[in-house]
């Protein structure tokens, strides 16, 4: 249990409930609303409630962390200040803080339409061909592409979790918890269901068999795709190294550059559809997301016009 000791003890408390409420596991966030907390707790205040002057002075307090973890800090404030403010406009909120990529860390790889399709077609022509390897890789990457799932919110679908009436599927566990609902395109759904006429014809069944199967019928694991899919790449000739290069991950980054550009294109508010984005793709705020936002050239042409 958080020990809070502030004049916020209460309202933190409360918005951590209602995080959790939301199907959030909130953990490593609850430790981080306990350290501002005890920054609070150690300040003499003139008033109760939190300024500006009092922010500022818990982010000049973190200069000496990575700047990474500085945003996290602050992204964390900020949500719980947003909280706060809904109840008294006078509590400062502080302006959104652009994470920082960690050193070293990999340059996303965003596939064209023409790679995709060179390797939706390589994985069909994939060894063992009259077993169901093939028709397994090749829709689990169409899926990635289509949808931008995590790689280990794919695995872990189920028979259940398909819905072909409502055309979505259900995350039962996405990160951090959070269970959510995935519209499917009309293409994407036809293309799923035909999968999994096939799959049928092969144990385990029932609901809650696991949705992608190897070839001894067990759960599909990450290291298996992982492996077919480096094989895949180096046949189509696309490039893979430590810090460049593509990535299975890279299939979501690529899916929120695609959506992106298809909202410029329609001429949509980008800034007002960016929260329907980050629950689609399970973030827990904006921040996230836009992480996966990378200024392709593509998409630049549009923003400049």
């Amino acid at each position: 249990m958080l020990s809070l000791r502030s004049f916020l003890a209460e309202p933190i408390q409360r918005f951590i409930d209602l995080r959790r409420l939301s199907g959030t596991d909130y953990h490593s966030q609850t430790l981080l609303l306990g350290a501002f907390d005890r920054f609070v707790a150690e300040q003499v205040l003139d008033e109760p409630r939190v300024t500006r002057q009092l922010v500022d002075a818990y982010q000049q307090g973190l200069s000496a962390l990575a700047p990474r973890t500085r945003a996290n800090r602050m992204c964390v404030v900020r949500q719980l200040c947003r909280y706060l403010a809904a109840r008294d406009r006078l509590v400062y909120v502080p302006e959104p803080v652009r994470a920082v990529p960690s050193l070293g860390a990999h340059c996303p790889y965003i596939y064209s339409r023409e790679e995709i399709q060179a390797l939706l077609a390589a994985a069909a022509a994939l060894p063992l061909p009259d077993s169901l390897r093939p028709y397994t890789v090749r829709t689990l990457l169409g899926l990635l592409y289509s949808t931008g799932l995590r790689i280990g919110e794919a695995l872990a679908l189920n028979l259940a979790d398909f819905h072909p009436p409502q055309q979505r599927l259900f995350i039962a566990a996405g990160k951090f918890r959070k269970a959510r609902w995935i519209p499917l395109a009309p293409s994407v759904c036809h293309a799923l269901a035909n999968y999994i006429q096939r799959r049928l014809q092969l144990t385990p069944l029932g609901p809650q068999a696991p949705l992608f199967i190897n070839l001894r019928g067990h759960r599909l694991h990450h290291c298996s795709i992982n492996r077919d899919f480096h094989r895949l790449l180096a046949q189509c000739g696309i490039a893979r190294g430590e810090h460049t290069g593509a990535r299975l991950h890279d299939l979501r980054h690529t899916f929120a550059v695609n959506r992106l550009l298809a909202w410029y294109r329609e001429e949509c508010d980008v800034n007002a559809r960016l929260p329907a984005l980050a629950t689609y793709m399970g973030h827990v705020s904006i921040a996230s997301t836009q992480l996966y936002l990378h200024p392709t050239a593509e998409l630049l042409a549009q923003v400049e016009q």
